[in-house]
């Protein structure tokens, strides 16, 4: 019976990349000091390297072949393929999985599981089922038709991805496992995160210049100086398996990025901590794909709402690609910018001028620069969210709690200078008496605010704003960043017949591609000239051809008919499973970016079920859908199937089932909050 030892190893480790290239031993990699101490074995007869066809593994696979081992180069995430074409090419007749993240495998142990694996002419044999030895010590031996078995019938990613779960699970096989006297399962000497490395790292060290000591030492050690092995004593065993690919490189980027990422709304916490996704791999239609390869539609907020034609639609995926093709950048200007000027200002007949930027924090601290300077006084009222500026934050310096209702609540001002207190005052919209007073009894130079959010206009607000900021020589700003496209060709405000001073638009403007523009009247966009607002990257071409095509499909298409009709329908949908239900329930915002509450002190906790469940059904969704046209009516009849089991189970919760047992892990987020 010829015995291959198949190590599973590569390069591209999300949570601790290159680490089996890593030094544990003074000039030794890790996958060298795992090869020597494998090499041990007695009942063995020959080690292979099994790794990806993954470029990034060429460094691992010429240092191995210089060690003298064989590598056989497979598919990078199906573990069980690869697995299967390496024993096939080597004539396997038993094989003994060996990771490359355990550089203290012991032979002694590795042997006495392979005879285990003889003596009892099973077909698989392991010591993690349960585990009782060290993690880091883990084998599995398994004959080759066992393999081809598995390889054959597996067809869910998990049982692929991690090679041997259909062989543990169907049934069909011969299973034994190995058991140590003690358990010292709780011991963790597996190198999956730079915790892990670092305690190994430091056991080789004590160990030098041997490499071969056997686990008893590193035992013995342990009791020595327990000290060595605190670093990672923190993190649980078999972590990595229990957790989707985007959910370990998100730990590792909130290791490295303050915050995680670069928008608080795509943190996981947001949604559902722990278990989110976290990053995509494709997007297409309302459909994402994860770095699993899992399939999600969309039913929750598509981009932060920037996608209103869907992902990757082709015309505008063509049309930038062809100006790539051309050239993003020159000395010269795009003249592109000019088409769109001129596109933006003829569907608003009341502006004259336009500038762009690329994201809508940028394009709000322009127009709040540009009507400063034009009014000539400092003070700005607001209503409504308007990105991350300093001018804006300011608002918490009077109050921290200042911005609570406009949209995000925990905003510490850190870091916004102290003089900017009192230069921006929030009012609440639709309360035109609290703007009133704040006109009345401060110097306002700007009002600044979004047409519509959660709540249509009342009593004629929009037209007594309009008048009270005329009256006063004060100039009014729209931020349409998130209401543009949604009802009206271009700005909501055209649906209410109120024309504003200055208007900015985002989001949609340009299908996913980074564009926001500011129009305004010729007096006031002028005073752009009177300061200095200006950047390299606002001149890139790939915002303008994506915005002029994004514009030329939205006005053939009436895709903002179409998505306001279709976030019309949800709502509708929800309002009456909530009454089937006897739920406490409300509807509101655009039609367009549709959302509801359920009125109860467990809404965080029901959100958070909601995300759950959904996720498990192939949906990605939690309280609100920002509509898109490919939101097909097939698509939102499967969300609604999947989503009324949930509200049933809501509604025993709020009978008195306890809803903490139906969630898998911490309750999503509801505003900002510091990450650890």
């Amino acid at each position: 019976m010829y015995v291959v030892a198949i190590v599973q190893a590569r390069m591209g480790s999300i949570r601790l990349p290159n680490k089996v290239m890593k030094l544990v031993s003074t000039g030794m990699p890790m996958i060298e000091v795992l090869l020597s101490r494998l090499s041990g074995s007695k009942e063995i007869d020959k080690i292979v390297l099994a790794t990806s066809t993954d470029p990034c593994n060429y460094p691992l696979i010429k240092h191995v072949s210089k060690l003298g081992y064989d590598v056989f180069r497979g598919s990078e995430n199906d573990l069980l393929d690869r697995y299967y074409q390496a024993a096939l090419q080597q004539s396997s007749d038993i094989i003994v999985r060996i990771t490359g993240d355990c550089p203290l495998i012991d032979p002694e142990i590795v042997d006495t599981v392979i005879k285990t694996y003889k003596v009892n002419n099973a077909d698989y044999v392991c010591n993690v089922s349960p585990p009782t030895y060290p993690d880091g010590l883990d084998v599995e031996v398994f004959s080759f038709s066992s393999l081809k078995t598995a390889w054959e019938n597996s067809k869910n990613s998990f049982d692929r991805e991690h090679v041997t779960p259909y062989i543990r699970e169907s049934g069909k096989f011969k299973i034994k496992n190995v058991s140590n006297d003690k358990d010292y399962s709780g011991e963790r000497w597996t190198v999956d995160n730079p915790e892990d490395y670092e305690v190994v790292k430091s056991i080789f060290k004590y160990f030098l210049p041997r490499v071969n000591f056997s686990w008893h030492e590193v035992l013995r050690l342990k009791s020595m100086d327990p000290s060595i092995f605190s670093a990672n004593q923190h993190i649980t065993r078999n972590e990595g398996a229990d957790i989707v690919r985007g959910q370990k490189l998100w730990k590792r980027a909130k290791k490295i990025i303050p915050g995680g990422n670069m928008l608080l709304s795509k943190r996981p916490e947001m949604f559902l901590p722990d278990h989110w996704p976290a990053y995509y791999k494709k997007a297409k239609g309302c459909k994402v794909w994860d770095l699993d390869d899992n399939k999600f539609i969309d039913m929750s907020i598509m981009g932060i709402g920037t996608n209103i034609l869907g992902y990757g639609q082709p015309e505008i995926d063509e049309a930038v690609v062809k100006s790539i093709q051309l050239g993003n950048m020159s000395t010269f200007n795009a003249p592109e910018e000019v088409y769109l000027a001129e596109k933006l200002i003829d569907m608003h007949p009341w502006s004259d001028m336009a500038r762009f930027a690329r994201s809508g924090g940028e394009a709000n601290a322009i127009a709040v620069r540009i009507a400063r300077s034009a009014s000539g006084k400092d003070k700005v009222a607001i209503c409504g969210y308007h990105g991350w500026h300093d001018w804006y934050l300011s608002a918490n310096l009077s109050d921290n709690s200042s911005l609570d209702g406009h949209l995000l609540p925990g905003l510490d001002p850190s870091g916004v200078p102290r003089n900017l207190k009192n230069t921006v005052i929030p009012f609440q919209y639709n309360n035109y008496l609290e703007l009133e007073e704040i006109v009345s009894n401060h110097d306002i130079g700007v009002i600044k605010m979004e047409v519509q959010r959660n709540e249509p206009p009342i009593d004629g607000f929009l037209e007594k704003v309009r008048q009270l900021a005329t009256k006063n020589g004060i100039v009014l700003i729209f931020d349409e960043c998130t209401s543009g496209f949604r009802e009206t060709f271009g700005g909501l405000h055209k649906k209410y017949g109120v024309d504003p001073d200055m208007a900015i638009f985002g989001k949609a403007l340009g299908n996913g591609y980074a564009i926001t523009a500011v129009i305004g009247r010729k007096e006031v966009m002028e005073s752009a000239q009177s300061t200095f607002i200006s950047s390299t990257f606002w001149t890139e071409r790939i915002g303008l051809v994506a915005a002029l095509k994004t514009l030329e499909v939205m006005e053939r298409d009436k895709s903002w008919n179409t998505v306001t009709d279709i976030g019309r329908k949800i709502g509708e949908r929800w309002l009456k499973l909530g009454s089937r239900y006897k739920l406490d329930i409300s509807v509101g915002g655009l039609s367009a970016l549709i959302g509801f509450n359920i009125h109860s002190d467990d809404w965080l906790k029901y959100k958070t079920l909601v995300t759950q469940e959904m996720l498990s059904k192939g949906m990605l969704a939690a309280s609100a859908v920002y509509v898109c046209t490919e939101h097909k009516g097939s698509i939102i009849d499967q969300y609604f199937e999947n989503i009324e089991p949930i509200f049933e189970q809501i509604k025993k919760c709020e009978e008195g089932f306890p809803i903490d047992e139906l969630l898998n892990g911490p309750v999503c987020h509801s505003g900002f909050k510091r990450l650890n």
